[in-house]
């Protein structure tokens, strides 16, 4: 059975735009933070420090609006991994309404050389709970 991540959003001044609301580069960065936040917990207890993931893709729909003040969940987890690829999926939610949807391609890299590695069985069993 497929897990998901989470993670607890609260959303500041900074994140507000000229129309009052949560700034569509703001929920980029969410992205990154919170799939940077699942990586480093997933990985803590494997030796995989000689890689490191990038984005080349993402695809966002804005379905609702956010305010300053409201709590916000980011839900997250892995689709199809294969190759150099993975997809990354992250849904945002005020109580139950879903305020985006993402799905953003991340590539592996080896952290030395900066070059596309592919994604073998040890990075694959920790992503696994996640698909």
């Amino acid at each position: 059975m497929m897990q998901k991540f989470s993670l607890e959003l609260t959303i500041q001044k900074e994140d507000i735009d000229d129309l009052n609301h949560v700034n569509n580069a703001v929920y980029v960065k969410w992205m990154n933070d919170v799939a940077k936040t699942h990586w480093t917990l997933l990985s803590k207890n494997h030796d995989l420090d000689d890689y490191i993931w990038v984005v080349s893709r993402h695809e966002i729909d804005y379905k609702s609006e956010a305010f300053f003040g409201d709590k916000i969940t980011a839900k997250t987890w892995v689709g199809e991994t294969r190759g150099v690829t993975s997809e990354r999926f992250i849904e945002f939610y005020k109580n139950e309404v879903l305020l985006a949807k993402a799905k953003t391609i991340w590539v592996l890299l080896d952290a030395k050389s900066f070059r596309p590695v592919r994604i073998r069985e040890n990075i694959l069993k920790v992503l696994e709970p996640f698909k």
